[in-house]
């Protein structure tokens, strides 16, 4: 039986993905000695992994409609450039300026260029069936990336410095180039076929300015109740993920005793684990109703971070590893199900729309890394910044509780829009 393109295209899209992810793991291993080095606050550096997490997420929209003008292929090739340049020029800097540039401006912009709403794009072109499992399974090779390395890139700096750890990040995003540049192709019918399930082809996507689509499908998104429920969720997803464990827990486990290797290890289980339980939430999103699915997820997220900093210790006992675990299968669980109810509700713009959505994750982490570096330096701790993360967990779960079965349901709907175009 021949192989479908689609599973061509999804398998050099989770290369790439784990690729533009690979510069993710650089901040939380890299804090301690960039501050021992340059002496710069946690604040400081903080501030430039906020304009890193911001553009990231505000990119994306853009993204997703650039893609839709100008290729998939020229997006993905000029995004992993520009993560390899932003990394590999870090190894030159003297000045918390030029930190901010490279790895808050630059890798912001080519890892934004990189981000869910590429796997909403690459799901909806070439998957009826399985997208549900196909978009677990590139959101968990994208976040996967950004903690596995992290063995790895806190070992180079302890051992040779952090400029090793930049220039190897630098590598990894370059290989990954003539992989997307020429296996992913655009659309199934280039290759002569329909979507994998499909009985039909899919439709071209609206004409008009990649800016334009963006400005014009938040405009109408913006009007929705259900957009702002998704973005506020998904807000605090970014907050309690990104901004928060993926940013400071490696600084927070080091100011308990713990060893920089031991605390990035435990976040590269949380990767490991995140595949399954991303991939598991991609396979319940086709059976089950998305909206109880997030509020699951956004409910023992919030119970787990309030008990994190009881958990902190020189070592990793076995409390500490049940919690990585369970953080590791809920960390990006919520992207299937948020995927899927972007597309319910928002039609052919939902690509688009989750791009906008995902900004609001984006903003939510680029605030919680500069809120929780605060707060450390001023508290001399970071309890704090975990319970309030773990309260607007739950806030988040009754956010996703309160969104309609359905679009029928739903006032001013979208779907009908999107589906015209």
């Amino acid at each position: 039986m021949r192989l479908h393109w689609a599973w061509v295209v999804a398998g050099v899209s989770f290369i790439a993905l784990v690729g533009a992810a690979s510069f993710r793991a650089a901040p939380g291993a890299l804090i301690e000695p960039l501050r021992a080095e340059f002496g710069w606050t946690t604040g400081t550096i903080s501030l430039a992994i906020s304009i890193n997490l911001l553009l990231y997420g505000l990119t994306a929209p853009f993204a997703a409609a650039l893609m839709d003008r100008f290729g998939v292929r020229v997006v993905v090739t000029f995004a992993l450039t520009m993560v390899a340049i932003g990394s590999g020029l870090t190894v030159f800097m003297t000045s918390s300026w030029q930190l901010v540039l490279l790895w808050g401006v630059v890798v912001g912009t080519g890892t934004g260029s990189m981000a869910l709403a590429f796997v909403a794009t690459i799901t909806g072109r070439w998957f009826v069936r399985h997208r549900g499992l196909v978009t677990g399974v590139l959101t968990a090779g994208g976040a996967a990336g950004q903690l596995v390395f992290l063995p790895l890139v806190a070992w180079l700096a302890d051992a040779y410095g952090w400029r090793p750890a930049s220039l190897v990040i630098c590598i990894a995003a370059l290989a990954v180039v003539p992989l997307a540049a020429f296996f992913l192709r655009e659309y199934p019918r280039d290759v002569g076929l329909l979507p994998l399930g499909a009985t039909e082809d899919t439709p071209p996507p609206p004409s008009g300015g990649a800016a334009r689509r963006a400005l014009s499908a938040l405009g109408s998104a913006a009007r929705t109740r259900p957009f702002w429920l998704l973005a506020g969720g998904f807000a605090i997803c970014g907050a309690s993920t990104n901004g928060l464990v993926g940013t400071h827990f490696i600084p927070a486990a080091h100011d308990h005793g713990m060893p920089t290797t031991t605390a990035a290890g435990l976040l590269a289980l949380v990767g490991v684990f995140d595949i399954v339980g991303t991939i598991a939430s991609g396979w319940l999103t086709d059976k089950m109703d998305s909206r109880l699915l997030l509020a699951a997820y956004y409910a023992l997220r919030g119970l787990s971070l309030m008990l994190l900093p009881q958990l902190f210790g020189e070592s990793a006992h076995p409390s500490m590893l049940v919690f990585i675990i369970f953080y590791g299968l809920d960390w990006v669980a919520t992207v299937p199900p948020t995927v899927a109810l972007c597309r319910q509700y928002f039609g052919m713009s939902g690509p688009v729309v989750f791009g906008w959505v995902f900004a609001s994750h984006q903003l939510g982490a680029a605030i919680a890394a500069s809120a929780a570096g605060l707060t450390r330096d001023h508290l001399g701790s970071y309890d704090l910044a975990w319970y309030v993360a773990g309260a607007l967990c739950i806030g988040a779960a009754v956010l996703s509780a309160s969104l309609a079965r359905s679009p029928e349901h739903a006032p001013r709907d979208l779907a009908r829009q999107g589906a015209a175009g």
